[in-house]
């Protein structure tokens, strides 16, 4: 097998080429090639890693992460870390890139997941007169905004058919007292 660098080390590759996601960097001393994402070129944002480097330009990188996929070695590099002029590591401990990592990890898609509260008093404040707590318990200012809680499926489906029905017996009762005129 082929010397690789160590991880975490700093080396001066030739960019082989570049995409719309990234550039493709010869590693010297061997014939593998890492990426470099467009996320890790820059400490600003890139939308053309074209715009940033050129097929053939020589640039400090970093080898932050060896991974096996499909019984393949893929090599992640970066470049924000490394001085582009002089190749020191401007992140020697791996900091930024930890915090990279932990950002990627913790984001997830809470949109989809509705929100059920379990402990819900049914009881009305009598200082507020919204649903769900204790006048001891309301932040309410005299005046101020009221919050109440969203009710259940069941219970908008219920108060529609109660307003319908309430509907049709307030226009009954209004003809009959034009009739009585």
């Amino acid at each position: 097998m082929e010397a690789l660098p160590e991880l975490y080390a700093i080396f001066q590759g030739e960019v082989a080429t570049v995409t719309e996601y990234g550039a493709f960097i010869k590693i010297p001393g061997c014939r593998k090639q890492g990426l470099v994402h467009k996320t890790h070129m820059s400490s600003c944002r890139v939308d053309k890693p074209s715009e940033i480097v050129d097929v053939g330009d020589k640039v400090w990188v970093k080898l932050i992460r060896k991974e096996m996929k499909d019984d393949k070695l893929k090599l992640s590099l970066s470049m924000k870390v490394v001085n582009q002029g002089t190749g020191k590591d401007l992140d020697p401990n791996n900091v930024s890139l930890d915090q990279d990592e932990r950002k990627k990890r913790m984001f997830r898609d809470y949109m989809s997941q509705k929100i059920t509260l379990e402990a819900v008093l049914n009881t009305v404040c009598k200082k507020c007169g919204c649903k769900g707590h204790f006048a001891k318990e309301c932040f309410v200012q005299p005046g101020g905004t009221k919050y109440s809680l969203i009710p259940e499926e069941e219970e908008e489906e219920a108060a529609a058919a109660g307003y319908e029905r309430d509907k049709k017996t307030s226009v009954a009762d209004d003809s009959s007292k034009k009739r009585k005129k």
